[in-house]
């Protein structure tokens, strides 16, 4: 499974929600972080929500981001890696 996050070079709220989902790298997941800075589009659309976590679902060549729930910024470690599960389990169950 493959997420998304798009943030910014200087967004506190970014790199901690970066540094959480590194941590939690014992999950089966692949991440990649999106700076918003290098593409029109990007920061056209998520300029004023960073940072924004995606999860990536492919069928076939269609490729379709996601945006999860917003987490509190001040979401513990625990709670960051129960919303990874839960979009984990539900790739398996699909």
């Amino acid at each position: 499974m493959k997420f998304v996050l798009y943030s910014k070079p200087g967004c506190h709220l970014c790199e901690g929600l970066e540094e959480k989902l590194v941590a939690a790298n014992h999950l089966n997941f692949e991440l990649e972080v999106r700076d918003i800075t290098q593409r029109e589009d990007w920061f056209q659309r998520y300029q004023y929500e960073i940072p924004v976590l995606c999860q990536v679902q492919e069928n076939g060549s269609e490729v379709t981001e996601i945006p999860l729930p917003r987490l509190s910024p001040r979401a513990p470690q625990a709670r960051v890696e129960q919303l990874i599960q839960n979009y984990l389990g539900q790739d398996r169950a699909e």
